[in-house]
């Protein structure tokens, strides 16, 4: 137990506060940390479908400033954990990553405001004084501390709390059990509403529909469909590429002054 936990809280440190370092945003997303805890934990089909599901949950959430919701790599990496160590089903599991990715993200601005918060002056004093050697000790001495200390929920999260889980699912009747797996199932189509829901254009509506056709009413597996929508855009922005090319040409061609004829398509060409 000991050994996985640590493993756990390591993953989340490297993934959740190594994207925060280094800029890759996709490196604390439940798509790299479950399928990562999965293989370290020796299970990583189970890995491959808590993240693939929470990822599709979390797919629409955005945390920018003040408008921020749940933080989904400690959901992810929890819920991975729990799923593997307690032999639990992935639609039990689920719907606990949601309340503890928002439990996390609260967290995660707690540390960062009182840790972090009181240095701003000093990174000041540090920039007027030109010194860029403390400014940067500072800043990776704040980093490391700082996620040194969120890795720790997982860490006795899953060193203490997993036990706990267990005995509390064992204790929920089966009717509710059955209503988690309803949740669970339901819920990565909210996730894909959300994010439909700022990518929508009605442009593309017949994108979304032909993807729904060939999975649902001719079981095209999903990579076949991956595969056919990378054709579609290659195709479609070469396409856009070549319009854009002719425009450029005529826009360069086109004489700027000229006379009004009688010609009306004419006119319109040239305007």
């Amino acid at each position: 137990m000991l050994s996985q936990a640590f493993i756990v809280a390591l993953v989340v440190f490297l993934t959740v506060g190594g994207q925060e370092l280094l800029g890759f945003t996709m490196l604390g997303r439940p798509i790299v940390i479950g399928p990562l805890l999965g293989l370290l934990l020796g299970d990583i089909q189970t890995g491959l479908i808590v993240g693939a599901s929470l990822e599709t949950i979390f797919m629409g959430v955005v945390n920018i400033g003040g408008a921020s919701s749940a933080e989904p790599g400690l959901a992810t990496a929890l819920a991975t954990a729990f799923a593997i160590q307690m032999n639990a089903g992935v639609e039990v599991v689920i719907p606990i990553a949601v309340p503890l990715g928002i439990i996390g993200l609260q967290i995660k601005t707690l540390i960062y405001v009182g840790l972090v918060g009181p240095f701003v002056t000093k990174f000041d004093q540090f920039a007027a004084e030109g010194n860029e050697k403390a400014i940067a000790k500072l800043h990776f001495g704040l980093w490391f501390t700082q996620w040194f200390l969120y890795s720790l929920i997982p860490f006795f999260a899953i060193l203490f709390g997993s036990e706990a889980t267990r005995q509390v699912l064992e204790k929920i009747p089966e009717v509710f059990v059955h209503g988690l797996s309803i949740a669970g199932n339901l819920l990565p189509a909210v996730g894909m509403a959300m994010l439909l829901k700022i990518l929508w254009d009605n442009k593309l509506f017949v994108y979304f529909l032909l993807g729904f056709v060939l999975l649902a009413y001719l079981n095209v597996p999903l990579i076949a469909i991956a595969v056919l929508a990378t054709i579609i855009a290659v195709v479609t922005v070469g396409r856009d590429l070549d319009l854009k090319k002719i425009q450029d040409n005529i826009s360069t061609n086109v004489p700027t002054h000229h006379t009004v004829s009688d010609d009306v398509e004419l006119d319109n060409f040239f305007n």
